[in-house]
């Protein structure tokens, strides 16, 4: 005797490709009710909705030295989302941009430190101006650094095939680890203080419109990656592998190396960013150096669609809303908690809304035909 299938209530279901307009309806949605359901911790706190959200904009964006700030929130978050969006294109899950950004940092700090001492006649630039040659030795250091501690994990996953998303998560904590035993070791500057000393002017990158020149940087950084990624031959390989594997050993790949090279370009744009922070923001470094940056970039990757373009909008709206949650807990006494409750509920938001896009729920009638919504 044949059974009758059994349909379940609900099931999800692939979607048909959507229509544009439908697609950009329901993200904008999504920012709605985000912001309907950040305004219920608020509520709970006693503080108006309306005038915490006005604060929230007024304290990033309403005077130049609030947009400076929020600019400079945003720079490494939008280095460190094209550093990671290659190896997500191609499916490899880099979550150690954190240590990437904490070895280029490191490397960097030690050139700011102590290479001058050992190169006396390293040419300088009038006193209190920033030294172009060792700015560039620091920079090209830092990011050699980052993309070998990025190729660590690309050449046991090429070899062995390990699995990419632990190893880079580990190898976050050895950097870090690194770094905090350098800062109440080797590096300490006052003995007891833990804590590295602060850079020369010469180590510091130079201010353009009142900003470290590190955001033009990462706009030039914008565009290359856009080309390679699009127009170039390595970023059709990278395509061709988050498509299938197999695909692209049929046809020749050497899958192998092209996972090792785009870990190294990843990791060395994460050491790129972790010199613009030591030497744009900081002038000094800890073993909080990445300040979470390299987590928080995989949401602004995915939310933009790995699109390099789309990277600077999702990049500044999380400024906003870092700069002015700050802005928040000062004027209304709003407890940081509640701001970073804002700012997971708007990113929840904002991510569910690709889901939706993505796939449908298929709900069975009582007539046991299905209707999708």
């Amino acid at each position: 005797m044949s059974q009758e299938k059994r349909i379940p209530f609900v099931r999800l279901a692939k979607r048909a490709e959507m229509d544009r307009k439908k697609v950009w309806l329901i993200r904008i949605s999504s920012i709605f009710v985000a912001f309907i359901l950040g305004s219920i911790p608020m509520m709970l706190t006693g503080s108006n909705p309306i005038e915490a959200y006005s604060v929230i904009i007024s304290g990033s964006l309403s005077r130049p030295v609030y947009i400076r700030q929020t600019v400079k929130i945003a720079i490494p978050l939008l280095g460190c989302a094209l550093a990671i969006a290659p190896c997500f294109k191609m499916r490899f899950w880099n979550i150690g941009a954190e240590g990437q950004i904490t070895m280029g940092a490191m490397v960097s700090t030690y050139f700011a430190l102590f290479f001058v001492k050992k190169v006396p006649n390293l040419p300088f630039l009038p006193d209190g101006s920033p030294n172009v040659t060792l700015l560039l030795i620091m920079l090209v250091s830092g990011a050699v650094a980052g993309g070998i501690w990025g190729l660590i994990p690309a050449f046991f996953k090429a070899k062995w095939n390990t699995n990419e998303t632990l190893f880079t998560l580990m190898m976050n904590y050895i950097a870090i680890g690194i770094v905090a035993w350098l800062q109440g070791g080797p590096w300490e500057g006052r003995k007891g203080s833990q804590l590295i000393p602060m850079f020369d002017k010469s180590a510091r990158l130079p201010d353009v419109f009142g900003v470290n020149c590190g955001w033009i940087i990462v706009l030039v950084l914008v565009v290359l990656m856009y080309i390679y990624m699009s127009r170039t031959k390595q970023g059709y390989e990278i395509a061709v592998i988050g498509d299938s594997v197999n695909t692209a050993r049929y046809a020749g790949m050497n899958v192998g190396y092209i996972i090792m090279r785009t870990m190294f370009i990843s990791g060395a744009i994460s050491g790129l960013v972790g010199f613009l922070i030591v030497s744009g923001s900081n002038y000094t470094l800890y073993s909080g150096v990445a300040n979470n940056v390299g987590f928080t970039a995989i949401t602004v990757a995915w939310l933009s669609q790995l699109n390099s373009f789309a990277m600077i909008i999702i990049s500044m709206i999380l400024a906003v809303l870092d700069k002015g949650a700050n802005t928040l807990q000062t004027r209304m006494g709003v407890p940081a908690s509640i701001a970073d409750i804002i700012t997971g509920i708007l990113l929840f938001a904002m991510l569910s809304s690709e889901f939706f896009i993505n796939y449908k729920l298929v709900f069975r009638r009582s007539d046991k035909k299905e209707v999708s919504a």
